[in-house]
């Protein structure tokens, strides 16, 4: 995607509008842009052509002006001077000034000098190369993954015309979507129930770093679906970071230190109460867009950005704008807490149901009360069970009856009254918990008559 990134980070700049991406019959693969075009001017410090310049030297992109693209995406930050490196051929012309420039590379080296071959009135740059079968044990370009990937683009670089023309399958695409990233939203959205506008989110921070002060641009667009699952995409300079980072952690913590405040400021919580980060983002889309003029990224994938000063301009971005539109609309804010409240309480429910599964199966599996005086025999048709008031009349019971076949099983003081208390409640209760021991027959589905370890049950 480097060359692509090259092309996009020109539409950021503000200077091209439109891409072309072709995969030819032969695997190659064309990029062409409306930009402004490489520079084909003799460099100052390399004494040859700059459009040479940046494609055989590592790192060249940056040398023309600090300042050229203040936010950059090209992947690994080596420049296109890779892929020249990793073709088995390369062809780049360059539409500037009025003239068409041409220079053609093999396995990274140039094998004819930068011409003029004729004259435009048009200006950008084309790049067509080969990946080379020496290097690469697969070289053909999966049409699929350059679609999605290109798709993406067009959602981040509002305005910015991506045609997509797979030669190989006789198929055309194009993407533009004028409405950015709500529109990504949308897009991911589709097919779920929405239960609210895209709710949109773009400010500028002014953040510090090592080097002094840096702008971040925070651009999130995040909307409640019906569905139980989360889909959080995430992007810095426009490239994908899979892998989330400093962005997506300042999002998920400030979204659901917002709810917890909004929870309560609205009665969905008690003081005390709160909601869990799983609950917020439960039937969650959102798309997070950061641009940062120093992208740090954790490993050479790009998968994972690590700029801490990003963390701060997306809370402060989030926590600001947000209650800007939560405090101007107190009914989609309701309607996101009963949503989350909603999932809070089918988790909690899920938990007490595990706990119950848990405490059945430990009942099954528990020795017998100790406080059971049991009877010796084990025909249970003639055995009997007394369920007494306390230790004082569990003694007497105990001294009066025929241990052959009478059982004594004491419980202390008032027992819980069951018909107005929860089954989890009554689970952890130690003197039901007894009685169900005793009893052997098991509760609820699991309740097995014929585990009835007594013929009469006596209280």
């Amino acid at each position: 995607y480097e060359v692509v990134d090259n092309s996009v980070d020109e539409a950021l700049a503000g200077y091209c509008d439109w891409i072309r991406v072709t995969l030819h019959e032969d695997g190659s693969v064309e990029v062409e842009d409306n930009g402004r075009g490489i520079p084909v001017d003799i460099h100052p410090e390399e004494g040859r052509s700059a459009l040479e310049v940046v494609f055989t030297v590592l790192h060249a992109g940056g040398k023309f002006s600090k300042d050229s693209y203040k936010i950059s995406g090209g992947l690994h930050g080596v420049g296109v001077s890779v892929v020249n490196a990793l073709s088995e051929w390369l062809e780049v012309r360059v539409h500037r000034d009025g003239k068409i420039y041409r220079q053609r590379y093999e396995r990274g080296k140039p094998v004819t000098p930068v011409e003029v071959i004729g004259e435009t009135d048009k200006h950008g740059t084309i790049v067509r190369f080969k990946p080379d079968p020496l290097i690469f044990s697969e070289t053909e370009f999966d049409p699929d993954v350059l679609e999605h990937r290109l798709r993406e683009i067009a959602f981040l670089v509002p305005g910015l015309k991506i045609e997509f023309e797979d030669r190989i399958n006789g198929e055309k695409k194009t993407f533009k979507f004028d409405g950015g990233i709500v529109e990504y939203v949308k897009y991911l959205n589709r097919g779920k129930k929405a239960l609210h506008d895209v709710i949109h989110i773009k400010r500028t921070e002014k953040v510090k770093t090592k080097n002094g002060e840096d702008e971040v641009i925070v651009e999130i667009a995040f909307q409640y679906t019906d569905s139980y699952s989360e889909d959080i995409v995430s992007f810095a300079n426009t490239i994908k970071t899979v892998d989330g980072g400093t962005h997506v952690t300042a999002f998920k913590s400030t979204l659901t230190r917002l709810m917890n405040e909004y929870g309560k400021k609205h009665n969905f919580l008690k003081k005390d109460d709160s909601f869990q980060g799983e609950d917020v983002r439960e039937g969650l889309t959102a798309v997070i867009s950061v641009y940062v003029k120093n992208p740090e990224f954790e490993g050479q994938t790009k998968s994972k950005l690590g700029n801490e000063e990003v963390k701060e301009a997306v809370t402060k971005a989030m926590r600001e704008e947000l209650k800007k539109i939560f405090d101007a609309n107190s009914d989609l804010v309701k309607a996101i807490l009963s949503k989350i409240m909603s999932t809070k309480q089918a988790r909690e429910a899920a938990k007490r149901a595990r706990e119950m599964v848990r405490r059945k199966n430990v009942l099954q599996n528990t020795a017998l009360p100790g406080k059971l005086a049991d009877c010796s025999s084990t025909h249970r048709e003639k055995t009997e069970l007394f369920i007494v008031e306390g230790d004082s009349a569990g003694g007497s019971a105990k001294q009066a009856r025929d241990r052959e076949f009478q059982a004594v099983l004491p419980i202390r003081g008032k027992i819980l009254n069951v018909e107005k208390s929860s089954l989890d409640r009554l689970l952890k209760n130690e003197q039901i918990s007894d009685i169900i021991v005793a009893v052997g027959t098991g509760i609820g589905d699991d309740f097995d008559e014929s585990k009835l370890r007594y013929g009469r049950i006596i209280i």
